[in-house]
């Protein structure tokens, strides 16, 4: 503020509405000199003034006006979001228990009777104003409050999030697997599982939320790569008997970090309860066949079952360090003869339904050249084989 100026005391703003000139010129005399004050000759002129002007402080509103009543002006205030908040006090010389119950239920704050009583309406009006402004801080401060805890449900959400990613991408690094296998994978479940999710043997399995933690606990089912040693992991050809059989304990080593993780927590946590089913159950059979347990029909967790068609499919189609992905319809095919043996049978017709948005995935998060050359150097990186890549 510059020397010499006083800074002019805040004067709250005052709509006063009614059809009487001699009304306004006397609610004029009595508010003027202590508030900004509006005049308004109809109900319909003081919401055209609402409408395109700064929100008043307070409403002063007759009750009985030609066109418009001041009750219908009232309720549509109080059902616009906002205009609602502003007080109104009628004025009126009705006075029976019916016109203020009326009042009341279209949202007045007070009434005062006409012939209007000057120490009584400035008493009413600065009442009003204080409870208003008591009100407003209120409000503010709920308002912050749950901006501050949408923004921290974001942030926290955020932080899951990439911290999911950077696991799965790390266990990525190690294999003959792109990062995008990580993506596709994630929105071949959501896809299949939403899919599936109005289906009698499902519904009560399946809901929104529950699709989204299938989506974020996707990226996880191969997490137990990393405790599998490189020439294993790493090697290009058919694993020999004792070689698969090590293989076979990601789905164990996968599921005992998930849990060891939960148990640091110290609490449960429901996302990854699935990011433990999937990474357990995703190699289990329909028919028993699987590992590691040997689980078959319904004792496969639905998320598991989800997880081997997405898997399964991308293991055909994509690209690799040491082969050519297959085409679609050759793995739409193949997959085919694993119904009702391989994977559950009404899992397998949805995703016969939905092959389109599959493909469709497949095509957005596509391996590229740069991809896979980067993949190969790190494969040859980690089998200490760098020198030999061009």
């Amino acid at each position: 503020m510059l020397a010499g100026t006083t800074e002019r005391p805040f004067r709250p703003q005052i709509l006063a509405v009614d059809d009487s000139p001699d009304n306004l010129w006397l609610l004029s005399g009595l508010l003027k000199a202590k508030y900004q004050l509006k005049l308004a000759s109809s109900g319909e002129k003081a919401l055209e003034i609402i409408a395109q002007e700064t929100l008043p402080d307070l409403v002063l509103l007759d009750v009985m006006m030609s066109g418009m009543s001041g009750y219908e002006v009232c309720r549509r205030l109080k059902e616009s979001s906002r205009t609602r908040h502003i007080p109104i006090i009628f004025l009126t010389a009705m006075t029976s228990t019916a016109d203020e119950t009326t009042g009341l239920e279209v949202g007045a704050a007070d009434f005062i009777s006409k012939p209007i009583n000057p120490p009584i309406l400035l008493a009413r009006v600065a009442s009003q104003l204080q409870a208003k402004i008591g009100a407003d801080i209120l409000r503010n401060q709920n308002e912050f409050l749950d901006f501050e805890v949408h923004r921290r449900t974001r942030e926290l959400a955020a932080i899951q999030d990439v911290t999911i990613l950077a696991m799965a991408s790390l266990a990525e690094t190690r294999d003959n697997e792109t990062g995008n296998h990580i993506r596709r994978t994630q929105h071949y479940v959501k896809v299949l599982a939403t899919a599936l999710k109005d289906h009698p043997r499902f519904r009560l399995h399946l809901d929104g939320n529950v699709i989204d933690m299938l989506f974020k606990s996707a990226p996880l089912h191969d997490i137990g790569k990393i405790g599998i040693p490189d020439r294993i992991l790493l090697k290009p050809g058919r694993f020999e008997p004792q070689e698969f059989e090590v293989m076979k304990t990601h789905t164990t080593l996968g599921r005992d970090s998930i849990q060891h993780a939960e148990d640091q927590l110290g609490m449960a946590v429901d996302f990854l309860k699935y990011a433990k089913e999937i990474a357990y159950g995703h190699h289990e059979k329909w028919d028993g066949s699987g590992y590691p347990q040997g689980l078959s029909g319904d004792a496969i967790p639905v998320s598991a079952r989800i997880m081997a068609v997405a898997d399964v499919y991308d293991a055909l189609i994509s690209r690799r360090v040491y082969k050519e992905g297959m085409p679609h319809g050759k793995a739409v095919d193949i997959m085919r003869e694993g119904r009702g043996m391989h994977f559950d049978p009404d899992v397998f017709d949805a995703f016969l339904g939905v092959l389109d948005r599959f493909q469709e995935i497949s095509r957005t998060y596509a391996d590229s050249h740069a991809d896979m050359l980067e993949k190969q150097r790190s494969v040859e990186l980690a089998k200490g084989d760098i020198g030999s890549i061009a």
